[in-house]
């Protein structure tokens, strides 16, 4: 990290450093001789260690220091171990403060976060290969997940990380055992508080680095004047909306939607992260045979939220076959499909859609005005994902403009929202809960499901055109590869 950024990360977190350093203030009384938390020599395992506290000691002295009451100073002694001021020398991987006659100690003042020197990488190989010679290879899953993947990074000065390990540890060997066994602690709980373990909070979550610095001040140039010319230009040149109209449109949306709000409605049948019965998941899978009444009323509410669901769109896809206009359809998905694709492949996905779609006398061909022709043609020159974006807004519009009140208003829908669902809640008793809770079984995995909607888009592919036996049997064993 160069100087310029350690100055932006500085004046970016200035704010935090500020409160950490009136709670370092406390910390430092804290660690007073005669006013400060009782302290004591403790054993740990065979070595003593000096200066060990209790979680009680700790909470009663924030108690009487700070006038509050034992819940408030359990908070802050668990605020204190989560930032790294105070660490626990038994259960090191919790970083609470517990009520009771748990060990801990005051961490270093060097480990202390109001250094403002960030957990580097490098650090952090160092410090997991110096772990790695002690315990001869036998970390923990997690260490040697992130021993693996740093290994991986650098390896290009993995030598050099090795062999600053190797030092330290040598250096480490030189000391007295209780001194050395308190400053492995120390290094550990550094470590823990700034590369927690999986599925841990971290209060020491830096962010995103700045680039620029936000208090410097740019110099006035002629780009810099170009800048602002066109930033007004275009601020002038912005549609205004009364607050009036915007604050009705608000109110509107909040009308629509609050039914479907699970923070304000219940779920139906059940919420299943707080009864583990998954039966609403299964209602509302994307390619369920029978939708809930629910789902087909938020269909309704917008020509978007109809695309976005899995079913409400193959609902449409039957409308518009039935109309012979499935070709905007079509083109709409393809152009979403080529935005996730890879870059490799752009220029052939491109040119086919061309070729399907945009091309006089193409196969699915479709309607748009020569302006929108024209910019997605020189577009075309040097095809990206956003390439059809002009064609693909164009389409939307035509489909939500006519085909999709037509669509509100055609037999299909009404004999989808005929045959909804509305499930009945359900009342389960604390035994049934504890019951779900021991049967619970683990969701279909993402791959699956994902294998699934391809088999799905290549059945619908196969459908719409010629069979082409020799993709169709590459396309399945590439799905069974993967």
């Amino acid at each position: 990290m160069t100087i310029s950024s350690d100055r932006d990360h500085a004046q970016h977190h200035r704010p935090r450093m500020a409160c950490l350093k009136k709670v370092e203030a406390i910390v430092v009384e804290m660690q007073h001789p005669t006013n400060g938390v009782k302290r004591s020599e403790q054993k740990l395992n065979i070595t003593t260690i000096p200066h060990v506290m209790a979680g009680q000691d700790i909470i009663a002295w924030i108690v009487n220091h700070m006038k509050i009451n034992n819940e408030e100073a359990q908070a802050f002694g668990t605020m204190l171990v989560a930032y790294g001021y105070i660490y626990p020398l038994q259960d090191h991987k919790k970083l609470v403060l517990k009520p009771d006659g748990s060990l801990y100690r005051f961490q270093t003042p060097y480990f202390w976060p109001v250094q403002k020197w960030r957990a580097e990488d490098t650090d952090y190989a160092i410090y997991l290969a110096k772990r790695n010679i002690r315990k001869k290879g036998m970390l923990n899953v997690n260490e040697q997940e992130e021993y693996n993947k740093l290994h991986k990074w650098m390896n290009h000065k993995w030598d050099f990380i090795v062999m600053q390990a190797k030092e330290q540890y040598q250096a480490g060997k030189e000391r007295k055992k209780p001194d050395r066994v308190v400053f492995d602690c120390q290094e550990r709980a550094y470590w823990i508080v700034h590369r927690p373990p999986p599925q841990t909070h971290s209060a020491m979550d830096y962010g995103m680095d700045r680039h620029i610095d936000p208090n410097t001040e740019e110099k006035e140039t002629c780009e810099y004047y170009r800048r602002i010319i066109i930033y007004t230009q275009q601020a002038v040149m912005r549609s205004k909306v009364k607050s009036s109209v915007s604050l009705g449109a608000f109110v509107k949306y909040m009308t629509t939607y609050k039914e479907h709000d699970p923070f304000l409605v219940p779920c139906l049948p059940s919420n299943p992260w707080q009864t583990d019965d998954d039966l609403y998941w299964e209602l509302n899978v994307s390619n369920v045979d029978v939708p809930t009444k629910m789902r087909v009323e938020r269909w309704s509410f917008s020509f978007f939220e109809l695309l976005s669901d899995p079913r409400g769109r193959a609902d449409f896809k039957i409308f518009l076959k039935k109309e012979f206009s499935g070709e905007n359809l079509a083109f709409w998905e393809a152009a979403e499909e080529m935005k996730w694709d890879a870059a490799s492949s752009m220029s052939e996905k491109a040119e086919s859609i061309f070729k399907t779609f945009l091309i006089p006398g193409a196969p699915r061909w479709i309607n748009i005005d020569g302006r929108t022709m024209g910019l997605t043609v020189k577009g075309l020159e040097h095809p990206h994902r956003y390439v059809l974006d002009a064609a693909q807004n164009h389409i939307f519009m035509l489909m939500k403009k006519d085909t999709f009140y037509r669509y509100l208003k055609s037999p299909v829908y009404k004999d989808v929202q005929k045959k909804a669902i509305s499930p009945a809640p359900h009342n389960f008793t604390d035994a049934q809960l504890k019951q779900n809770s021991r049967n619970r079984r683990p969701s279909i995995h993402p791959i699956v499901t994902w294998q699934q909607e391809q088999e799905e888009k290549a059945k619908a592919a196969a459908a719409a055109g010629p069979v082409d036996l020799k993709k169709l049997k590459e396309m399945t064993s590439k799905l069974d590869r993967k």
